[in-house]
């Protein structure tokens, strides 16, 4: 689960180190109107890097804020409504603080993947900061956009 926003080389890491290790890899896109790379794109790219991979874009306005329990129900009851399977998850993959918290939810195991950012020392916080300075840390198809709306974003 995240926003991929953009989708970069240690989200496709992430993906593929968990899509190794279980039978069936559910990829949820979590997407609101106001991000900056569309989510329906976002999940395209996606789907094409990772086409054994189930990605399913889940189009919401909640905000984020692990404190507020409330607001984690809310945002449980998103993914299950969209959860495509009749089971699981079983595991969730995470290289972020908040995967624990959400695994315990699911009632699933939590693996953490690469949470230092080592193997691809980058966040796409980094690329949406300055997305020109970042290109070689994209898959072709998003870096071709991504630099598209990097030089409009400079010029």
């Amino acid at each position: 689960m995240g926003r991929f926003c953009p989708p970069h080389l240690g989200h496709q890491y992430l993906i593929s180190r968990a899509a190794s290790q279980v039978d069936h890899l559910v990829v949820f896109v979590n997407t609101r109107r106001t991000e900056p790379v569309p989510g329906v794109l976002r999940a395209q790219w996606l789907r094409e890097l990772h086409p054994e991979v189930e990605i399913v874009q889940v189009n919401h306005e909640l905000e984020t804020n692990f404190d507020d329990a409330e607001l984690w129900e809310r945002w449980m009851h998103l993914f299950l409504v969209h959860w495509p399977l009749d089971e699981g998850p079983d595991v969730l993959f995470s290289s972020e603080g908040y995967g624990a918290d959400l695994a315990r939810r699911f009632g699933a195991e939590h693996v953490v993947v690469d949470a230092e950012r080592s193997v691809v020392p980058v966040s796409a916080t980094m690329i949406r900061d300055d997305p020109l300075a970042h290109l070689d840390k994209l898959a072709p198809n998003v870096a071709a956009w991504v630099e598209r709306w990097g030089n409009t974003r400079a010029g």
